[in-house]
């Protein structure tokens, strides 16, 4: 049995709004590339499967998990990692949110939780008042599936502290409240 040789195109790829022109095997996955080729290793490969989070980026501003993409696939796409969420040294509010509130577990798949965070703040899927904190309207929103030192999704601490996501989109400002009474610090 002979071994296929790998089939090598070239791709430009805008990764935190730099552009990357590369050779790349067209199986590679984009959580390859990025930790592998770019360096940016904030993305970290944890199932390999697409169903622990730890891989989440930004694609076009909406959630992807990077190990099931393919990155010859992505050319004119913006791919946003937890690298490139800050602006210079100030963080994004949602990271700037994990550190003031610890919402951190082993840290592992924290950038996972944060680009998750980020990507549902505008979106139809944030909660609204009355939404139960474990409704399957919001529980596949923001989830990275922990498996190691303190099992189980992230999300009610996410969600429903109002400091821990920004301002939602104009107009959609009266739908969003939360449905968990604010904690006593």
């Amino acid at each position: 049995m002979s071994a296929v040789s790998p089939i090598c195109a070239a791709v430009t790829l805008r990764v935190n709004g730099e552009e990357h022109s590369l050779e790349l095997d067209t199986r590679t996955s984009l959580l390859d590339v990025l930790r592998e080729q770019l360096g940016l290793t904030g993305a970290k490969k944890g199932c390999d499967h697409g169903q622990c989070g730890a891989c989440t980026v930004l694609l076009d501003g909406r959630r992807a998990n990077a190990c099931l993409m393919l990155a010859i696939t992505l050319e004119g796409r913006e791919v946003t990692t937890i690298e490139g969420l800050a602006d210079g040294e100030e963080l994004h509010p949602v990271q700037a949110a994990f550190v003031e509130h610890d919402a951190f577990q082993c840290g592992y798949c924290t950038p996972g939780q944060i680009c998750s965070a980020v990507g549902i703040a505008g979106s139809s899927l944030r909660p609204t008042h009355g939404s139960p904190p474990t409704s399957s309207r919001v529980s596949p929103a923001v989830v990275t599936e922990c498996r190691g030192s303190a099992p189980g999704p992230t999300h009610p601490r996410v969600h429903h502290e109002p400091a821990l996501l920004p301002p939602p989109p104009p107009g959609t400002a009266a739908r969003w409240r939360s449905p968990c009474p604010p904690r006593n610090r």
